[in-house]
């Protein structure tokens, strides 16, 4: 005799629920009820205003997916495959049953990030302050006083030299003349990778005439292959590739250019825009990317403003966009930031700065709050080491302005997490010393 199949509601009632199998006491699960959800529900709707074709991913699940993937340093597919494997996970975004297959394809992640980009992601960091607010890890009063520091978000990218960018600039023309069908006069494809070895050989071995002149030749080649497609720009047809071809032949013609004293420089053909910062470190006398600021509760170290910083700004001319960011996110103006000597000249009168070294004029309680400055370095170690701060893959500015803020979110998270777990210690060793107390006094009773 063949079953009647079941319908969906049988289904569920057979199916164990996730409150059924997890500890409601797990701190991602306290974590799930401090965080308003419904708040993403009715913002991040329109961002899809058509009625038609397949419904969007919940809200809920693309926002608890960017907190876990931050909070422990996770990449798009690491964060999706975890997801399958952990209970916690799935009831902290919000399923009821367990699931055995992945919600969403990771590049989900990719299309959302770009869709409610810098601004939605800045609400993602607005509703962990006030989930720290409601489990007690930020005081509000707090809120009022910041300590403001920069960093460098080094971009993913090789270390850049100018064998390695002349002879991709290359390699990259030549794939698209053979896309094209561009009949070239040579491609150099034998001559110049030999070449660009050697350059580095050279360089080790201290030959730097010999170096110079075999960069010199290789400069050549790319040059030589980027005159060859400019003379048969006639032939190519109007359209996609032939703007993707000018884009390439422009973006080569400025490194072909470019002297050690440009500005603007090319350090990456597939991310144009990096900076080179250096910020006089004995270890690392330069780093590649771009520079973020950073504003923190100077008493707890949570995060209450970050921002990405294209062009490597001066510092003091960044202060007034962090404390504006800060009262933005946090509904509250700033009367108190503290800061190191790179702010001097910061031009701030609204709220009252404090410079690292100053003395004079300065009661007790300031003093001490000024010697807190230096405890955002440990925070920004933190989100470099714990979190991805030290590395960007996202692509261009909008992407460093993304993953800047979410890198905030995910050190927040982390910082309500370790709290939760404070809390829960506590209250155990709170019962445990009861039930002793209790034992002792039923023992003396007893022998009594």
């Amino acid at each position: 005799m063949k079953h009647r199949p079941r319908s969906e509601e049988q289904d569920d009632l057979l199916r164990p629920r996730l409150v059924d199998m997890i500890d409601l006491r797990h701190e991602l699960a306290k974590l799930a009820e401090l965080i308003d959800w419904d708040f993403f529900e009715a913002e991040w709707a329109g961002f899809f205003p058509s009625t038609t074709g397949r419904p969007a991913t919940p809200p809920r699940l693309v926002a608890g997916l960017l907190y876990l993937q931050h909070a422990y340093r996770l990449s798009d597919e690491a964060v999706v495959a975890r997801w399958v494997e952990n209970p916690y996970y799935q009831h902290f975004t919000g399923e009821t049953f367990f699931q055995h297959r992945p919600p969403i394809d990771p590049s989900s992640l990719v299309r959302w990030r770009k869709r409610i980009g810098e601004d939605g992601v800045e609400w993602l960091l607005t509703k962990t302050i006030d989930a720290g607010r409601k489990s007690g890890a930020v005081d509000g009063d707090s809120l009022t006083r910041v300590a403001v520091d920069t960093t460098v978000m080094e971009k993913n990218i090789a270390h850049p030299t100018d064998a390695r960018l002349y002879e991709k600039a290359r390699r990259q023309l030549v794939a698209l003349a053979v896309e094209g069908g561009i009949d070239l006069r040579q491609n150099y494809n034998r001559l110049a990778p030999p070449l660009a070895m050697q350059v580095g050989r050279y360089a080790h071995a201290k030959q730097f005439r010999r170096m110079r002149k075999a960069l010199k030749k290789l400069k050549g080649y790319t040059g030589r292959v980027l005159r060859d497609i400019r003379r048969q720009l006639q032939d190519i047809p109007e359209g996609a590739f032939r703007e993707r071809v000018l884009d390439k032949l422009w973006l080569v013609g400025r490194l072909l250019q470019q002297t050690p004293k440009s500005q603007a420089k090319i350090y990456a053909l597939h991310e144009p825009e990096v900076d080179c910062i250096s910020k006089g470190k004995a270890r690392v006398r330069y780093e590649f990317g771009t520079k973020v600021s950073i504003a923190t509760t100077i008493d707890e170290g949570f995060v209450v403003g970050m921002r990405a910083l294209p062009g490597n700004p001066y510092d003091g001319h960044t202060l007034a966009e962090a404390l504006e960011q800060v009262e933005i996110l946090t509904d509250r103006k700033p009367t108190l930031a503290v800061v190191d000597r790179g702010y001097r000249g910061h031009g701030i009168e609204a709220t009252r700065v404090l410079i690292s070294g100053t003395r004079r004029g300065l009661t007790p309680m300031l003093a001490k709050l000024l010697k807190r400055r230096s405890a955002i370095e440990p925070e920004i170690g933190h989100m470099k080491s714990d979190g991805r701060l030290s590395r960007c893959p996202l692509k261009g500015t909008i992407g460093d302005a993304i993953f800047a803020v979410l890198c905030g979110c995910g050190h927040n998270i982390r910082k309500i997490l370790a709290h939760i777990r404070a809390l829960i210690t506590m209250i155990l060793a709170a019962l445990l010393g009861a039930l002793r107390t209790e034992i002792r006094q039923l023992h003396a009773q007893i022998t009594a």
